[in-house]
């Protein structure tokens, strides 16, 4: 390597930087106010909870890669006990300490 940046490089950066500017500024770059229909409207509110689904679901089902292969997982009784804290109580907060409550003992004193 020479430590020379050849052209294509700082063209594809900069086109990368006006696309992130684009994208990212669309919305203040238009001079009419723009609504979105009602069915995006709707989709996006499930947006948050199929994004923490595909992020939390395999974390809890997987370890390296591979589907665990055992119930004696700290992970699956914490995941279990805070979802049912959930919807008992319906608070995020709620959740967390409850899963963290049994995933914590689980982990650490049994060493599952």
């Amino acid at each position: 390597m020479t430590g020379v940046t050849d052209g294509w490089t700082l063209f594809i950066i900069a086109g990368m930087g006006v696309v992130t500017v684009l994208t990212r500024c669309f919305f203040f770059i238009l001079d009419q106010r723009w609504a979105m229909p009602d069915w995006v409207q709707r989709a996006l509110r499930y947006a948050p909870v199929a994004a923490l689904a595909g992020v939390v679901l395999p974390e809890v089902v997987m370890s390296n890669g591979h589907l665990i292969a055992t119930w004696q997982d700290a992970r699956l009784f914490a995941a279990l006990a805070g979802g049912a804290a959930f919807f008992w109580r319906r608070s995020v907060l709620v959740t967390l300490l409850v899963g963290m409550a049994v995933y914590l003992p689980l982990h650490l004193g049994l060493r599952w």
